[in-house]
Order: structure tokens, then C-alpha cells, then sequence
């Protein structure tokens, strides 16, 4: 193999390591996780949350046993390939092997080592993107139809994987516009990609009509309880702190592609950051759907900081090293937030240093004992054991006449992944795609009905059944689901679970058919 093609492979696989060997196993996989798991039970062409492919990468999880090892391959692969075509693309521009040594050091040590390590829609995004400014490299170095029919197969699968590809697009479209690159415009190629894009997206879009199109309701409904709280000011400091040990080789890369002139052939790609990140912040989204804008700027950064010390033979001698140095010593005081290393009882021991910085605080404006999202990690398997636990007493022969009703999508998740091999019903909820997957009303009434809720059941629920109490509790101190319990409710009345469907189907409606 040329060495040129190696350092960048080694960057791969060394990000695939890190995911496994920076993570302690004692946390469990993340409430979102659950959710997209559950995707490979009930393939189809979109969900309430996403398009369908991170059901497809569920059902072959699924398929191969459903381990942790299987569960992370995804995003560790996705990771791995993004920091891939970061070293590529510094390569493209010019660089040495320095360079892509800088540039794969900024993406292996900057904001997307929390992101890699989720089973989310994220990394797949972010990998979709550098692809697409990857091949817009290639383009302007060889003009062949063929790169954008191939941009349009990786658009169209970006739609496919989350609906925030339509923001980098329109970008994309725009800055087009904005450069020499208009042209393109009027070429059959650039069109016939489009039409490649159309049409692997067109499956989704006909799920969407079909469905009455909850997306539209679940954009209006994340503005109205997240996006509306996220301020021009906060979005602009998270981008800063996101990529913070590479800050100063983004801001520079961003620079040169706009007025760098070896590097202006290439300034449609600086353009798509900023006009990216301008609708990103009119539009109020979220701090990290920014992250796929930013892997190309690394290698632009560091083919910049290349060329600028070739001016300085004497200096660079020190300097290169130092400043390949340089993203791993900003990163080590930030290390115990970005990986999971220790375990939550040494982990609430180092967080006491970060009390008040804004890593501990939670949704409800408090700090914890530990970081949200490593809390989001703990206590599901205690969950789905005592759900299954509780289950198993109910007598052998009206056992399956049994209800499973959860107040999250996590919790309904997490027992259905670890309870797959186990004869046991499906956990339910009105949560999110669950809605879509809630039993039909059984012809013989349900004998028993299990509660999973973090609150005390009403009141008015005890007179509709023969008894109604808990029976079981996540005791992990740890976790954000600790107060959740387990309430076992025996012969429910025909009044209740009338109750029950019709809070069902108004659920669902109200994605189906309403309009922002």
C-alpha cells in the first residue's frame, strides 16, 4: 500500500479502537438507543423521529445477536470513515503527511468523540456530509459527471438518515450560486443527481403523505419545547466549544477556503459552513447539528498551517511537533466529559471539579451527580430485569394477557431489547414512533396491566382495578430513570382500557393529521 493511502487508514482504525477502549462498560447504552433498536422490530419507510435507515443498521444489529459490539460497530464505523475522507480531503488540498496528521487529529479529538460512540442518525449525518465536500474536492481537481451523480446517491441517503440534510442542501445549493460553480447548474449531470437524490428519498416522502406527515409535527413541537429556548448567542458558543482543541485550526481552515488563494478554488466549501450555519441559527437548531460542516474545515486548517510554516524552516522544526501536541493537551482537561473512562461512583469524584461549569447541569437547571447523558446510561438493564422479574410471577396461564405500559420511549426500549429473547409482550407507550406500533385492542379483555411510570398514579386509576400497587423500583442511584417504578394492576375494568385507547388514538391523531 502507498504510504499516502496508509496514515489515513491508520487514522481509521485507530478511531475505531478509541471507541471501545476509552469507554467503561460499566454504563449500558443510551435512552436514544433504545428507541432506534426497537427501529429493527418494525422496519418500514420512516418514524415519527427519523427516516428509516437507522432501522435498517437496528435490524442487521438485531440480526447479528444485538450485542454491544454490534450496537456501537455503527457509529465507530461511521467515525472511522469521516476521519477517513478528513485525511483524504487534506491530501486533496495538498497537504503532507503532517497535515493529515493535524486533521485527523482535530476530528479523532474534537466534539465527535461523544458523538461516534451513540447509535444515533448523527454520525452517519456527519459522514454524509464530508463525503458530499469530499467529492466537491475531487470535482474541481476532475470534472466528471460521475462525482455528482455520486453526490446525489449520498444526499439522497442523507435524507434517508435525517431530515437536517435538507438545511446542508440548501446550503449547498446556494453557495453553488455564489462561485463559479453556477455552471453547474445548467449541466444535465448536476440534474441527474438531483434526480438520483428524488428518488431515493421518494420512499420516505411517500411514508410521510401516507402518514399525514408527522414530520412537519414533530419539527413544530421540537421548536416549541427546544429549539425556541436555544439562543443565537448559546448556538455560537457551543461551536466554539465543540470543537475547542481544534478551534484554532477550524477558524483558520475556514478563513483560507474563503480568501487563502491556493485555496479559492475550493471557497464553495466555506461558503456551505457559513450559510449553513446562518439558517442553522435562524432557525434556532441545535448546537450539534452544526458538527457535520466542520470535518473538511480541519483539513483546509491544517493544509493553511502547512504552507505557513514552510516559511519558517528553522521554526518548524519545533513548531510541527508542538503543534500536532497541541489538540491532545487542550483535550486532557475536557476528557473525563467526552468519554465514559470511569465508572459512576469514581465518575461523581471527578465531576466535583466541573460543578458549576455547566457539564453537570441537567434539563431541569440543576447540577448532578454526573452528566446527563452518562446518567441516560444507567439503569435500563435493572429496568427490563424487574419488568421480566414481575412478569414471571403473574400466574403461568393469563400471563400473556398482560399490557406493558411505559411513560418514555426509553423505557419502553430498553425492555424490549433486553427482554428479546424472552417470552415476554412487547413493552408499549404513547411516546414518539411507539404510537404507531401500540396492539390492537385484544377480542378477550387484558387480565393485567404493568405501569412503568417515574410519578404515582392518579387517583382515579384505583377504582378500575381489582388491586393496583407497586411492586418493584430502579434503585441505581445513579441513573436519571432511579424514581422510575413498576406498578402491577390486576383485572383492569373495561372503563380504563377504553381510557387507555382512546388516549391512544388522540396521541396519534394529533401526528397524523396536525398541521403547524
Amino acid at each position: 500500500m502507498k504510504p499516502s493511502r496508509l496514515l489515513p487508514l491508520l487514522l481509521a482504525v485507530l478511531k475505531f479502537a478509541s471507541g471501545f477502549l476509552l469507554a467503561s462498560r460499566a454504563y449500558e447504552l443510551h435512552r436514544d438507543e433504545y428507541l432506534y433498536l426497537n427501529y429493527g422490530q418494525h422496519l418500514a419507510w420512516g418514524y415519527i423521529e427519523v427516516p428509516p435507515l437507522t432501522a435498517l443498521q437496528s435490524w442487521v444489529t438485531l440480526q447479528l445477536g444485538g450485542g454491544y459490539f454490534w450496537v456501537k460497530f455503527w457509529p465507530f464505523l461511521w467515525g472511522s470513515l469521516t476521519v477517513y475522507l478528513v485525511a483524504r480531503a487534506a491530501q486533496r488540498l495538498g497537504g503532507s503527511g503532517w497535515a493529515v496528521g493535524l486533521a485527523g487529529l482535530c476530528y479523532l479529538l474534537g466534539g465527535f468523540a461523544r458523538l461516534n460512540f451513540l447509535f444515533q442518525p448523527n454520525s452517519l449525518e456527519v459522514l454524509a456530509f464530508t463525503l458530499v465536500s469530499y467529492l466537491l474536492i475531487c470535482y474541481r481537481q476532475k470534472e466528471r459527471a460521475g462525482l455528482l451523480l455520486g453526490m446525489g446517491a449520498v444526499l439522497g441517503l442523507g435524507l434517508l438518515n435525517k431530515y437536517s440534510a435538507l438545511f446542508f442542501i440548501g446550503a449547498l445549493m446556494v453557495s453553488l450560486l455564489l462561485t463559479d460553480l453556477r455552471r453547474l447548474l445548467l449541466t444535465r449531470a448536476l440534474w441527474m443527481g438531483a434526480g438520483v437524490a428524488a428518488l431515493v428519498w421518494l420512499p420516505n416522502v411517500l411514508w410521510q403523505l401516507q402518514h399525514g406527515i408527522p414530520f412537519l409535527h414533530h419539527m413544530q413541537e421540537l421548536h416549541d419545547t427546544q429549539l425556541v429556548n436555544v439562543s443565537g448567542a448559546d448556538f455560537w458558543k457551543d461551536q466554539l466549544l465543540m470543537c475547542l482543541p481544534a478551534l484554532w485550526v477550524w477558524v483558520p481552515g475556514l478563513v483560507a477556503l474563503l480568501v487563502y488563494r491556493p485555496l479559492l478554488p475550493y471557497r464553495v466549501l466555506g461558503l456551505i459552513y457559513c450559510l449553513g450555519l446562518l439558517l442553522l441559527t435562524v432557525l434556532h437548531g441545535k448546537s450539534y447539528y452544526a458538527l457535520g460542516y466542520y470535518p473538511v474545515l480541519f483539513a483546509a486548517g491544517a493544509v493553511w498551517w502547512e504552507r505557513q510554516l514552510e516559511g519558517w524552516p528553522r521554526g518548524q522544526r519545533w513548531l510541527r511537533p508542538a503543534l500536532l501536541l497541541l489538540p491532545v493537551l487542550l483535550l486532557v482537561p475536557l476528557l473525563p466529559m467526552t468519554f465514559t473512562l470511569f465508572a459512576p461512583a469514581r465518575m461523581q469524584q471527578v465531576g466535583e471539579a466541573y460543578r458549576g461549569s455547566g457539564a453537570l447541569r441537567w434539563e431541569d437547571g440543576r447540577d448532578h451527580s454526573l452528566p446527563q447523558d452518562f446518567a441516560d446510561m444507567l439503569g435500563w438493564q435493572e429496568l427490563a430485569g424487574k419488568t421480566w422479574w414481575v412478569y414471571q410471577q403473574l400466574p403461568p396461564e393469563t400471563r400473556n394477557q398482560t399490557l406493558i405500559l411505559t411513560a418514555n420511549y426509553g423505557q419502553a426500549g430498553a425492555i424490549n431489547y433486553y427482554n428479546r429473547s424472552r417470552p415476554m409482550p412487547s413493552a408499549h407507550s404513547f411516546n414518539g414512533s411507539y404510537l404507531l406500533w401500540f396492539p390492537r385492542r385484544p377480542a378477550r379483555p387484558w387480565s393485567y396491566l404493568l405501569i412503568i411510570d417515574d410519578e404515582v398514579p392518579d387517583a382515579d386509576l384505583f377504582p378500575h382495578f381489582r388491586t393496583l400497587r407497586q411492586v418493584a423500583q430502579v434503585q441505581n442511584a445513579y441513573a436519571r430513570e432511579q424514581s422510575a417504578a413498576i406498578y402491577l394492576g390486576t383485572a383492569p375494568d373495561a372503563a380504563i382500557l377504553a381510557r387507555i385507547y382512546r388516549e391512544h388514538a388522540a396521541a396519534k391523531a394529533l401526528w397524523e393529521s396536525k398541521r403547524p
